[in-house]
């Protein structure tokens, strides 16, 4: 296993600060760096110095397209400063019920390789093994890898112990401890859609937003809320929201017998369950989608019912919370490109005839998105210097 790579402990807080700030936004001239910070010219070169040094920033040749223009006799614009991608890469994995998928990151969480492996066991040891010969494969192209995230489905305590997740049958299992121990790397093991909503708040469709939302929908319900640029935290993150987000009191019920929930409604275990029911045989839910987009009449009710539900809920979302845009992302989105209209349609009855339309963005997530967000968790932990969120 390779050495860890070095940190940004010694960084001074303002140092981290500009360092941050190239990284979410650049790259960024110097002028650009002092008026988001309020830095004077003196103190931003002082403070700039070392990470040029140290190879965290580099100074780049403006692009002839954005390349601005000084007034005639103030000479040539200083070049902007951008993050070295390349000089930290980062793991980051998203464990399912029966796969562990793993990717390596830049340090602006591009994702420069993959690997999917079956998961035959859900002992925690065992999991742990697993990962770290994944991480020993990773490490053989990318030496310099930094740190380690862990996405799972389920409550996660203090970034580092899964409290209770139902997909792994987990309790109280310390997993960022046991992977440390035979990585070497510092590692922080978070709930899954807390790493997507983070990635996104960070590099995605989420970046320089004040107030974003990530609605996620595929084998549950996931919700995240960003404030002032912030992930709104709370001891409920991890424990199954959408089974208790009442959206119709008489709608279908799940497997276990909830009723008209958000869960009952969009997840892909919900919607097979009530298809299955309807046509009596198996079909999974791309199979579900081709049939309601040929005109299949059973298929056709249930995802226009769906459909219906998430309107509902993004209205409400968007009623109470106000966002600049709201993320729908997850396995479940083909259900935007088969009843997108009754989802507008839905959304629009549920809003004020004056209020702003909604900025409804979807994304077709696979696991390997999930397991981005997890390494960008990561990315997190070296230049803000916690682990604790």
């Amino acid at each position: 296993m390779s050495a860890p790579a070095d940190s940004w402990a010694p960084l001074s807080p303002a140092e981290r600060a500009v360092a941050i700030e190239v990284l979410m936004h650049g790259p960024l001239s110097r002028g650009e760096i002092a008026r988001r910070l309020d830095l004077s010219a003196g103190s931003l070169t002082r403070l700039t110095k070392p990470l040029i040094e140290s190879g965290l920033l580099v100074e780049e040749a403006w692009p002839p397209s954005s390349r601005p223009v000084r007034p005639h006799g103030q000479g040539r614009p200083s070049q902007p400063l951008d993050i070295v991608a390349a000089s930290r890469y980062f793991a980051g994995f998203k464990i399912t019920g029966d796969a562990v998928y793993g990717v390596v990151t830049t340090l602006k969480s591009e994702v420069v390789a993959q690997r999917t492996r079956p998961l035959g066991t859900h002992d925690p040891e065992e999991v742990a093994d697993l990962l770290q010969a994944l991480v020993q494969d990773f490490s053989r192209d990318f030496p310099r890898l930094a740190g380690i995230g862990v996405g799972v489905g389920g409550h996660v305590r203090g970034r580092s112990t899964v409290v209770d997740s139902a997909f792994l049958d987990w309790d109280d299992v310390p997993f960022a401890e046991f992977l440390e121990r035979r990585t070497g790397l510092p590692v922080v093991v978070e709930n899954d859609v807390v790493a997507l909503t983070e990635a996104e708040t960070w590099f995605g469709a989420g970046r320089g937003l004040d107030r974003f939302v990530v609605l996620t929908i595929g084998a549950g319900i996931g919700y995240g809320l960003v404030i002032g640029g912030t992930l709104v935290r709370g001891s409920e993150d991890g424990h199954g929201l959408g089974k208790r987000w009442i959206i119709d009191p008489n709608g279908p019920l799940t497997p276990d017998g909830e009723r008209g929930s958000a869960v009952a409604l969009l997840s892909i275990p919900s919607i097979r369950y009530q298809v299955q029911a309807a046509l009596g045989r198996e079909i999974d839910y791309p199979g579900i989608l081709a049939l309601a987009s040929s005109g299949d009449p059973v298929t056709g009710r249930v995802l226009d019912e769906a459909a219906r539900g998430l309107g509902i809920l993004v209205a409400q979302i968007a009623n109470f919370a106000m966002p600049q845009k709201i993320l729908l992302a997850g396995e479940g989105v083909g259900l935007v490109d088969v009843a997108g209209e009754t989802i507008q349609r839905t959304i629009a009855a549920h809003r004020h005839p004056l209020a702003d339309p909604v900025d409804l963005e979807t994304k077709v997530s696979d696991f390997n998105d999930w397991a981005r967000g997890a390494a960008v968790l990561a990315i997190q932990v070296l230049v803000l210097g916690k682990t604790d969120g």
